[in-house]
């Protein structure tokens, strides 16, 4: 049941106490070698900075993602195929109208949301969901207008479909980030089962890549031209991308799942090939090797930091606001394993250091810097909850 929580808090240090230990864990591929150094286990940084954790909904059924409207309201999707706005004093609506099917099984449902930064004016949010359509399922985008009562999506448009569909229940990605020339990045999953896996390196298919689309549809001018490939695709051999942000340096990071080890780091580049399935820094969930169990080929872009064993990367910020000042810059990401938020300084485009904050929260489906310089986060359970994080005294 749904509950709007407005009275309870915890204080908890930033700290990461005994998960300071985090760069102690044994790897799960010990044989394996960064490609250069402070490719993975940055110098842990910690502060006492004291954090105050409100629970402002509870009850949310596996909620995906999050976008912050006007006057402190968000706009939060549940996995079964609920999209809800919640008010700054936790009030909750009922689910909006209007929203196409989803297939909800395994990994799939209603997933991220965005708005433009016109919304106050255009009240126009895009969603990314698993479509299910003839052939199996696949990620799709749609947009819509908050309807004027806020109960309903108004002239729903699906918008982009990945090609192909699959009999597959996991592996859907998907962000969306708008990348400040008005263009729309989406990120998509390769499936996760050994066939469609390959298509991660088949730039005939949207399996496994990071688009760059219109908003209103089709494929963003600027997009790099590849010889027979599908004109949205801006990178390609990605496994599963489910963070991902614009960085302090105006340019998209993402931070994709690796099987048992291997989560990356990437700053993706228009027209580079990040490598999966051939080279990964994690192994296959029985132990054995990804494919000829190499960590770099030619022509293959190397992660800019990488995890082993994971932290299971879902949900990303960058910090910009006045509450958390020590933050300023650093990337905030969600941790569904280490259900922490896994805290970067990036510095000259590399990690310069990581810290977990609030280990024990629970699986952190998605982080996003609140306007008042607050973090969100969402919870991913049975009984998921919207978190506010502020600083204590």
């Amino acid at each position: 049941m749904l509950r709007r929580i407005s009275s309870t808090a915890l204080v908890l240090a930033a700290t990461a106490t005994g998960a300071a230990a985090f760069n102690e864990a044994p790897p799960h591929a010990p044989n394996q070698q960064p490609a250069f150094a402070g490719q993975t286990r940055a110098p842990e940084m910690g502060d006492d900075i004291p954090l105050v954790t409100e629970n402002i909904v509870e009850g949310l059924v596996h909620p995906w993602g999050m976008a912050e409207l006007t006057g402190g309201v968000w706009v939060v999707t549940e996995k079964p195929g609920r999209m809800r706005l919640i008010g700054p004093d936790g009030a909750i609506s009922a689910p909006l109208t209007g929203l196409p099917e989803v297939d909800a099984r395994g990994q799939g449902g209603l997933l991220d949301v965005a708005v433009a930064e016109d919304f106050g004016q255009t009240r126009r949010l895009w969603w990314t969901f698993a479509e299910p359509r003839e052939g199996g399922n696949a990620t799709a985008v749609a947009t819509g207008t908050l309807s004027a009562d806020s109960t309903a999506l108004e002239n729903v448009e699906v918008i982009f479909q990945q090609q192909p569909a699959w009999q597959s229940d996991k592996h859907f990605g998907s962000r969306l980030v708008f990348d400040g020339n008005g263009a729309l990045f989406v990120t998509t999953g390769e499936r996760s089962n050994p066939e469609p896996r390959q298509l991660a390196q088949d730039v005939t298919t949207h399996l496994g890549k990071v688009l760059r689309i219109n908003p209103e549809g089709g494929a963003a001018s600027g997009n790099p031209q590849i010889p027979n490939g599908q004109p949205e695709i801006w990178s390609w051999g990605h496994r599963n991308l489910q963070s991902a942000a614009l960085g302090p340096d105006g340019q998209l990071w993402t931070v994709e799942h690796g099987p048992k080890g291997g989560d990356e780091l990437n700053r993706p580049q228009s027209g580079r090939n990040y490598g999966w399935p051939i080279i990964t820094y994690g192994i296959d969930y029985s132990g054995a090797p990804i494919g000829e169990g190499i960590t770099a080929r030619e022509g293959m872009e190397q992660p800019v930091y990488y995890w082993d064993p994971v932290i299971g990367p879902s949900g990303m910020d960058f910090y910009d606001g006045d509450m958390f000042p020590e933050w300023q810059g650093d990337a905030l990401i969600g941790g569904l394993v280490a259900q922490a938020i896994v805290r970067l300084d990036i510095a000259d485009g590399q990690v310069a250091g990581e810290a977990r904050h609030l280990e024990g929260i629970g699986r952190i489906r998605d982080v996003e810097v609140a306007s008042d310089g607050s973090v969100m986060l969402l919870t991913d359970a049975d009984n998921g909850a919207l978190v506010r994080v502020s600083r204590g005294e």
